[in-house]
């Protein structure tokens, strides 16, 4: 699952990047309105925590664009602002979910998990693809009737192979949604990560489903 914390002040935004990536999210930060448009626009995020007083561009309006543009990816307001005509303001806007600073971090945890099964329940909550089975809201996946039991960054890989199907996946594609846009894609770590996944997914199978499309990246397909 791959997050945006649009928040400007930076050590806040530190320990929110921490925290989620130690739960296994990949994270991704803009320090204001403009950046985290940009970012949003640009890139098929999970969720957004979204602070509300941001320079060059305020959050309420960041969110009236992504809802303009029919970017529907859910939105979780995180501000000093508490009174309720500023709650309402926050979700009239688009906003999906509301918290006041100070905030506990396992609140924070909670209120991401709670809309991202909410995502995952409007998507349908189980994804088939051939003999393959995967349940985004549980994280469990089956090959046939056998369960494979995989890494977050394993399942995460899978998910994404799952919702783009017989699409070649360039490594520069897997890395943004995978890992993060900072991360090194010249790197082999993915082709690692795809021969764990295969060899959990492929090797008890006469029906291969991960190929390799050389010198592109890597597919889902059948055969």
């Amino acid at each position: 699952m791959r997050i945006l914390v649009v928040e400007d002040e930076k050590k806040v935004a530190s320990f929110i990047k921490r925290g989620m990536e130690e739960e296994e999210f990949s994270v991704d930060l803009a320090y204001d309105g403009e950046e985290g448009l940009d970012l949003a626009e640009a890139n098929p995020y999970n969720l957004i925590i979204m602070d509300l007083m941001l320079p060059k561009m305020g959050g309420l309006d960041v969110i009236r664009q992504l809802r303009k543009k029919e970017i529907n990816v859910p939105v979780l307001c995180l501000t000093a602002k508490d009174t309720v005509d500023d709650i309402v303001a926050g979700l009239d806007s688009g906003s999906d979910d509301y918290l006041t600073k100070p905030f506990a971090f396992a609140e924070l945890l909670a209120r991401v998990r709670a809309l991202l099964r909410r995502g995952s329940q409007d998507r349908g909550a189980e994804i088939v693809f051939a003999d393959l089975r995967l349940d985004p809201v549980t994280h469990r996946v089956w090959r046939g009737d056998k369960e494979i039991d995989l890494t977050a960054k394993e399942y995460g890989l899978l998910e994404y192979f799952m919702r783009n199907p017989n699409q070649i996946l360039t490594r520069t594609m897997i890395a943004e949604h995978v890992w993060d846009y900072t991360f090194d894609s010249f790197t082999n770590i993915i082709d690692v990560y795809v021969n764990y996944l295969r060899k959990k997914v492929d090797r008890d199978f006469s029906l291969k489903l991960i190929h390799t499309a050389r010198g592109m990246g890597y597919i889902l397909k059948e055969g």
